[in-house]
């Protein structure tokens, strides 16, 4: 699920840390965060996010498991659905937006 929405003037890291997200890596022009949903490690959310120079571009989906084997990206993921829409929500009402 993607969406966009304006930058916010907090440090975006510390600002997706505050609602339970962790930063995970950043390549590039590009950042990962996670937030799961129980004790284990998945079914966790995931957002890849773009900062542009006006805007936030988050591609928010669904992790239901780890990689099936080592070196692999491929895994069970949702795209669409009641979960991601709620949490794109969440996050625009938390950003004030």
């Amino acid at each position: 699920m993607k969406f966009e929405t304006a930058v916010p003037k907090a440090n975006i890291i510390n600002l997706l840390r505050s609602f339970g997200y962790h930063f995970q890596e950043e390549k590039e022009n590009e950042m990962s965060f996670y937030r799961s949903l129980s004790a284990l490690n998945y079914p966790r959310f995931h957002i890849y996010l773009i900062k542009r120079e006006e805007s936030l571009l988050f591609n928010l989906h669904l992790d239901q498991k780890k990689p099936s084997y080592s070196g692999s990206h491929a895994h069970s993921a949702e795209y669409e659905g009641k979960l991601l829409k709620d949490e794109k929500e969440r996050i625009i009402k938390i950003l004030g937006l």
